[in-house]
């Protein structure tokens, strides 16, 4: 099975990608479309240079692996996406052929949290605008979707991923509730600038607090955000 997990920044996204690493059976991969977007628009994102470096900028190359043999020939191959890496000029066809999980945050979460990493904010930047288009494309196929709320798996992470295997007819694994400190090796060269907590952390941190306070001039942008957020809350398991 090919999982690919699409999601917005500061989402849980990467603790995802350890629960699912911390399977003995499930190969890793950490947005393997970063470099070709950043190459594709010119974003000044940090550390640039290095992820253009470390991964290939062909969007056509980048398909063609996550279709290709699976690494360490494992049965299962988890694969993390940032939606908002989608743009014109990256294939989405190759999506038709994969299983494919939304992993969704509240707005003002991901605001927060993102703009102690970047200063600079815009819808674009934050994701929902794109899944829910994919989420779109996706129906128009009529392919399967799922949508998982990283709230909903921090309440209880044993229950909501037994509830995620199962809705994509995955085995679950206990494993999944733990991995060790310190990353993982298929972590993302940008792993040093953004990783840091749960690099420190050996599982889900448990529930969230209340909802934290969005700075004015970022309201805009929260607003924009919340009808996509609620859409996709209407459709979550």
């Amino acid at each position: 099975m090919r999982i690919a997990m699409w999601s917005g920044p500061r989402n849980l996204s990467t603790a995802m990608m350890y629960a699912f690493g911390a399977r003995s059976d499930c190969a890793v991969v950490d947005e393997p479309f970063y470099a070709a977007y950043l190459a594709q628009t010119g974003l000044l994102h940090p550390m640039r240079d290095e992820i253009l470096e470390s991964q290939s900028q062909d969007p056509i190359e980048v398909e063609k692996a996550l279709l290709g043999p699976i690494p360490g020939a494992k049965p299962h191959f988890y694969q993390k996406h940032m939606t908002q890496h989608m743009i014109a000029g990256v294939p989405r066809e190759w999506m038709r052929d994969v299983t494919n999980v939304f992993l969704i945050r509240h707005p003002a979460r991901v605001i927060a949290s993102f703009a102690a990493k970047y200063a600079d904010i815009s819808l674009e930047d934050i994701g929902f605008q794109q899944q829910w288009a994919l989420i779109e494309q996706l129906r128009d196929w009529g392919s399967d979707v799922t949508v998982v709320d990283s709230h909903d798996i921090r309440q209880d992470p044993a229950m909501r991923l037994e509830q995620l295997c199962e809705a994509i007819s995955l085995p679950f694994s206990p494993k999944m509730l733990g991995w060790p400190k310190g990353g993982h090796r298929d972590d993302g060269v940008w792993a040093a600038h953004w990783y840091g907590a749960v690099w420190n952390s050996t599982g889900f941190a448990g529930p969230e607090a209340e909802l934290p306070e969005v700075p004015d001039a970022l309201k805009p942008v929260l607003q924009a955000a919340m009808g996509y957020y609620e859409d996709m809350q209407a459709i979550k398991l």
